[in-house]
């Protein structure tokens, strides 16, 4: 880029609210700020007495500056947040959650289904949370379950259904799918549900006594005594669930920070329930102060994208903040109603304040006491392969059946662990079928043939096998066009092939590493192994399975891609398909009387 001259920027930069972008030499975003008068706090930042050692740094790196003007402070700070999420710049704080929160969905079909989701909400129907975890709505559909007999199977097998099936046996479902219940009837149950998620649990039962007593009087003692039992097992989730406290619905977040390490702890109150609680660590450049951490927390966890549905009436902070009142205008009006952020200093939300900071000061206890350990195995492998430093790892499996279907993975470890994102599968092709000496070299050509950058490169590369695929290893890397070359491990299993009998060998197993079986740097090794492991058998186990259910109705002439698809989605896959009589796999659209028959007698092996 051009030399910037921020003296002559600075007389052009307009006084509105706005957001602006801060652009090192090469043209990237380094930090994105957002100011109710730009001219006034962009000038802040070239000072001469400016003492804050961050701020100097990020100074130091600006070769341009890029505003965007608002028609107000609500509307920065709503910008300010998209554009962090897109930028991720490295002089911004940052929250790692890419993972988006899960929620029930009640669906919008003539017997709606009740069901987890996760995602972009293209689905109709009504959706219920979020959730602070999967498990949290795993545990709520399951007691549901128990109470309300709302259907949660799969569209495709409920529309394959000709009986009922084992959970109408155990009374989980009402099996509207063969008409075991009216359609008032399942709908009152749906109603029940959607009251229910909607924190109006006394209104439910209220419900559920009336209709108890109406069956009384029309001497209807079967079906008084089954919407008793559901008024019971409801009361004892309420009990179980139920917290010492009148606030409805509030988050709670909690802060500490201790030996250089941030948590942010959530605790979320919805009807007056704790529903579950998340600690989150940002991503803090160095010498950052708590209300700024906090303060990019809030913004980027309440104002991201499809996150209105987590917002809270009432948000308590551990402690004030400058922008609590921009911010929450900004939660107001995207959420449609008023959304308050206090600091509580007694009382019940004192308490919930105490509880989750003592959250948030355990977690970094935990965290820190899993690093030591994962730096003491570290620091013990850098020992032992005498490398002066390990900053990438990356290692290598071979799964297949009989020599079918073989995939290869590569896994990823960095100094903090697995490195999940960075994790590959190949689908090995062009080779014989068992031989696993050409598939790691199928799976190293793959990974590292278009290598660019040294970064990419790891330091060590581990291969699960024994001489043969540590010697294919090494004659892939004997043209090696880069400087940095890794080294190559195999991790040979011993004869009884238990762990902790494992050879390291290198030098194309010419050379052995020893390692006792509880030294900490072979746990690492074992570690990684492992996971290559399982992930080259889920990726064959996939593949597999993609195969046999295409297989059999690759057979049949006539039926091609479309139609196996429409098949396979209409009655619920290989297993709803078999199961089907010629009436029902005529209703599958786009198949005929004749191909619904030639199909049936071809799965059943009928002349």
């Amino acid at each position: 880029m051009s030399d910037f001259e921020p003296a002559l920027f600075l007389k052009t930069l307009s006084s509105e609210p706005g957001v602006y972008r801060m652009l090192d030499s090469e043209g990237q975003v380094i930090y994105v700020g957002k100011a109710k008068n730009l001219k006034k706090r962009v000038s802040s930042y070239f000072r001469s007495n400016v003492t804050d050692s961050k701020t100097r740094v990020l100074v130091s790196n600006i070769c341009g500056i890029e505003v965007t003007l608002t028609n107000t402070e609500t509307e920065a700070l709503l910008l300010e947040n998209n554009l962090i999420k897109k930028y991720q710049p490295r002089y911004n704080i940052l929250l790692r959650d890419d993972k988006s929160y899960p929620y029930i969905l009640l669906s919008d079909h003539k017997h709606p289904r009740l069901a987890f989701h996760r995602g972009s909400r293209k689905i109709k129907g009504e959706y219920f949370g979020p959730f602070p975890s999967a498990g949290a709505v795993s545990e709520s559909l399951r007691l549901m379950q128990k109470i309300f007999p709302v259907r949660q199977c799969e569209d495709a097998y409920y529309r394959a259904r000709s009986r009922p099936c084992l959970q109408y046996q155990l009374k989980r479902c009402s099996a509207p799918c063969v008409n075991k219940i009216s359609d008032e009837e399942y709908q009152q149950e749906v109603d029940f549900v959607r009251k229910f998620l909607l924190g109006k649990s006394h209104e439910v039962i209220a419900d559920l006594v009336t209709k108890m007593e109406q069956a009384s009087k029309e001497l209807k003692f079967e079906l008084a005594a089954k919407v008793r039992d559901q008024i019971m097992l409801l009361r004892k989730m309420q009990e179980q669930q139920s917290i010492s406290g009148n606030h409805a619905e509030m988050d709670v977040v909690g802060f500490a920070h201790l030996n250089g390490l941030n948590a942010v702890h959530l605790l979320m109150i919805r009807d007056h329930k704790v529903l579950g609680s998340k600690t989150y660590f940002p991503k803090v450049p160095k010498d950052s102060g708590e209300e700024e951490i906090l303060t990019s927390f809030l913004g980027q966890y309440y104002l991201a994208p499809g996150a209105t549905g987590r917002i809270a009436k009432e948000i308590i902070l551990p402690f004030s903040i400058e922008e609590s009142e921009p911010l929450s205008e900004a939660l107001t009006a995207i959420s449609e109603r008023k959304v308050s952020l206090k600091v509580a200093n007694r009382g019940e939300r004192a308490q919930y304040l105490k509880l989750a900071n003592k959250n948030a000061l355990n977690s970094i206890s935990v965290k820190q006491s899993t690093q030591d350990s994962i730096n003491k195995r570290y620091a013990q492998l850098k020992e032992t392969l005498r490398l002066d430093d390990i900053n990438r790892m990356e290692c290598f499996d071979i799964s297949h059946t009989m020599g079918e279907n073989t995939v290869a993975s590569c896994v990823v470890f960095d100094s903090q662990g697995p490195n999940n994102k960075e994790y590959r599968r190949f689908n090995v092709t062009g080779i014989t079928g068992g031989d696993d000496y050409a598939a790691m070299e199928f799976a190293l050509n793959k990974r590292y043939n278009k290598v660019v950058g040294e970064e990419k490169i790891p330091d060590v590369i581990f291969i699960d096998g024994g001489k043969g695929q540590l010697s294919r290893a090494e004659q892939y890397f004997e043209n090696w066009p880069h400087n940095k070359m890794p080294l190559l491990v195999g991790v040979a299993k011993g004869t009884s092939r238990k762990p902790g009998l494992e050879t390291l060998l290198i030098d194309g197993g010419r050379k052995t590493i020893p390692l006792d079986s509880d030294a900490p740097a072979l746990h690492l090794i074992q570690h990684i192994r492992d996971e290559s492991h399982r992930f080259a058998i889920a990726g064959h186990r996939n593949k597999r399975q993609k195969q046999r259910t295409q297989s059999l109705l690759e057979e049949i002439t006539g039926v091609g891609q479309k139609r196996r698809q429409a098949l396979l989605k209409y009655l619920g896959g290989m297993q709803g398909v078999k199961a089907a009589n010629i009436d029902q796999l005529k209703q599958v659209p786009g198949i005929s009387p004749e191909m619904a028959e030639k199909i049936f007698n071809h799965l059943h092996d009928k002349a």
